[in-house]
């Protein structure tokens, strides 16, 4: 959503052990971890489970087929198009709103931000009304580039606004011009934002299965969606499944590699930005691009939900039935935060004040979570439910359940980041006093820790009223969301039909996000 989402999706560098103490959590500590453990082991499990069911001879025979390598080529080619679109294009608006004397930056910064917060599928369904030819992979392509570019635009315009200056400046005085210094200075130092992020994007594509539903492209994740449709939980989708799973798991592995590499220093606490880079001639076109940008991003969607609800105005709308979604959307999205954060609390206490194998599997695991598909998590806790536990089948208890198990990192981020900056001696000198350890989080830590936890409650919150293919699945029979309704008219052709749901949708994540960029930039910039 900004540059601190992105980063809190990614783990921190833990501490050396030797500066941690090595002692064991508490009791009620313990107990929520370990059913934490038990219920993300369930994607694996369902996996390999159906794996055995089929045999091992015909797994091969259902992964060996053309219909699969199709399909791998086409998530493939959306993968790396996406991935090299966002990153030309974040890369260029980050220098440009950082280094150059572009007018207006701060509210280029907020402009070129709002793309993010129209959901990828609402995106897609405005293309697609406008023409068929925006279907396929070239239409799907560009929706996801206009949606996800942010999440490697703020990181990088984040690093380099506080990279120290001197680096530059050092370059120059060498005799290096402003390309060279560009190509062989600053470019080095974004490396790891840059591919830190471009993976982000990598896996997300992976997983992504709104835009390209609605956008008529198949993948892995439309296959899955499909074959557990037209055959209720069936081998083809396990084995689907499985693949799309390996693939995930192979790019957080890298993710991972990358992340534990050091490539360079940036400034530590820099205190003067570095002298901007004069535009010339090429102002007026660089303030061009930029309108164009921000015009086919976020001004051709809105514009054609504008159209289609005026469109629609001749037929009534269905308020209550509109009024109705937008209370489950609500409530649901309350719901999947406040559990969210609920078990991201002694997570982020196990990992920041404990040491050991739990700390250890704590720290990771939300993270391999949010790096699997939303289907796959869905696909898991049905085969649960319906194998151990019945009662729970299409219950918007295990709708929660999802929720949380996907979108748990966004609330652990900024809770970690707060407890790691709160003092330790604080609880200890209530310790000393007598207090239990359940005492001394409710007294001490909680009231400090209390506003990160509200930020990672409305990120999470955001993230629920966009989430589609885990409220399709677990959605309980005749219950709509923002999202599935959209969905829904969207696969029927009904535009008009969609268009206020969508419209709410866009209202409800907009606001938000705008805020949240806003603050931040204006934090980053010391205002």
């Amino acid at each position: 959503m900004h540059s601190e989402v992105v980063d809190q999706a990614l783990p921190a560098p833990s501490a050396s052990p030797g500066r941690r103490r090595r002692k064991s959590p508490p009791f009620w500590l313990r107990i929520p971890l370990m059913a934490l453990v038990l219920v993300a082991a369930l994607p694996l499990f369902y996996v390999v489970a159906r794996a055995s069911e089929t045999g091992l001879l015909v797994a091969w025979q259902l992964l060996w087929r053309p219909f699969v390598f199709g399909l791998l080529a086409n998530t493939l080619k959306l993968m790396v198009l996406v991935t090299l679109g966002c990153a030309t294009i974040g890369l260029a608006l980050a220098w440009l709103v950082e280094r150059s004397d572009l007018r207006g930056r701060r509210q280029w910064n907020v402009l070129l931000c709002l793309p993010f917060a129209i959901p990828s599928f609402v995106s897609g369904f405005t293309w697609i009304s406008i023409s068929p030819m925006f279907e396929g992979l070239g239409g799907t392509v560009l929706v996801m580039i206009l949606s996800k570019y942010p999440l490697i635009y703020l990181p990088v315009a984040a690093t380099l606004r506080n990279l120290d200056p001197a680096l530059e400046e050092s370059a120059r005085m060498l005799g290096y011009n402003r390309r060279q210094i560009f190509w062989r200075v600053t470019l080095p130092l974004l490396r790891p934002a840059l591919m830190a992020t471009s993976l982000l994007v990598a896996v997300h594509m992976l997983v992504e299965f709104g835009a390209p539903s609605i956008m008529r492209y198949q993948t892995f994740t439309t296959a899955i969606y499909q074959q557990f449709e037209l055959e209720f939980s069936n081998a083809n989708a396990a084995m689907l499944s499985a693949l799309l799973l390996a693939l995930c798991m192979l790019m957080l592995w890298g993710e991972f590699r990358l992340r534990g590499r050091g490539f360079a220093r940036t400034g530590q606490g820099a205190a003067r930005r570095s002298a901007p880079v004069r535009l010339g001639a090429w102002a007026v076109p660089a303030q061009l691009a930029l309108v164009a940008l921000v015009a086919i991003g976020c001004g051709t969607p809105l514009s054609m939900l504008g159209f289609w609800i005026v469109e629609g105005s001749s037929a009534s709308f269905p308020l209550m039935t509109i009024l109705e979604t937008l209370g489950s959307s609500l409530s649901l999205s309350f719901g999947g935060a406040l559990l969210s954060c609920l078990l991201a609390l002694p997570v982020c206490l196990v990992v920041v004040r404990y040491h050991g194998r739990l700390a250890w599997l704590a720290d990771r695991l939300p993270y391999l979570l949010h790096a699997l598909p939303g289907l796959v998590i869905a696909l898991s806790l049905v085969f649960f439910a319906l194998g151990y536990v019945p009662a729970l089948y299409q219950t918007a208890s295990l709708l929660l359940i999802a929720y949380a198990l996907l979108f748990m990192p966004m609330a652990q981020g900024p809770i970690r980041v707060a407890l790691e900056k709160a003092s330790p001696q604080l609880e200890e000198a209530a310790r000393t006093l007598g207090h239990t350890p359940m005492s001394t989080f409710l007294r001490v830590t909680l009231p400090i820790i209390f506003p990160a936890i509200g930020a990672g409650f409305v990120l999470v919150f955001l993230d629920c009223m966009k989430e589609l293919t885990a409220t399709l699945i677990l959605g309980p029979t005749g219950l709509d969301t923002l999202a599935t309704a959209v969905w829904s008219h969207t696969a029927n052709l009904e535009y008009a039909a969609a268009a206020p749901y969508a419209a709410l949708l866009v209202l409800v994540s907009g606001l938000p996000v705008y805020l949240l960029t806003t603050r931040a930039y204006l934090r980053q910039q010391g205002a």
